[in-house]
Formats: structure tokens, C-alpha cells, sequence
């Protein structure tokens, strides 16, 4: 399952969530730090890893 990357704009903590895809939309997550919910996505690289040789 995919790591999003969130920030919380109360008090900043940036922070990770492990979610499914279809849950990414839903999501009702507070700040560890503050108990915010008013945490925004941060968008972040992705890197995917195959087994399949070039």
C-alpha cells in the first residue's frame, strides 16, 4: 500500500499515513501532534521497483 505525505496547517507537523488508493479520497485524518484535522496532501516523488530486467 502507498505512504501519502500530509501536513497539518495548525501547527505544521508533516507527517505519513499508510492508506489503500480508494481510501486516499476519504480519508478523515487528525495531526499526531495537535489532534488537528485540518491536514492537507503533500505531493511527493514516487519511485516504483520491478523485478523486470531492461
Amino acid at each position: 500500500m502507498p505512504t501519502y505525505q500530509y501536513r497539518c496547517a495548525k501547527c505544521g507537523e508533516i507527517f505519513e499515513h499508510v492508506e489503500h488508493v480508494a481510501e486516499h479520497e476519504g480519508a478523515k485524518l487528525k495531526c499526531p501532534k495537535c489532534g488537528s484535522e485540518r491536514v492537507e496532501h503533500q505531493p511527493t516523488q514516487f519511485f516504483a521497483r520491478t523485478s523486470k530486467k531492461s
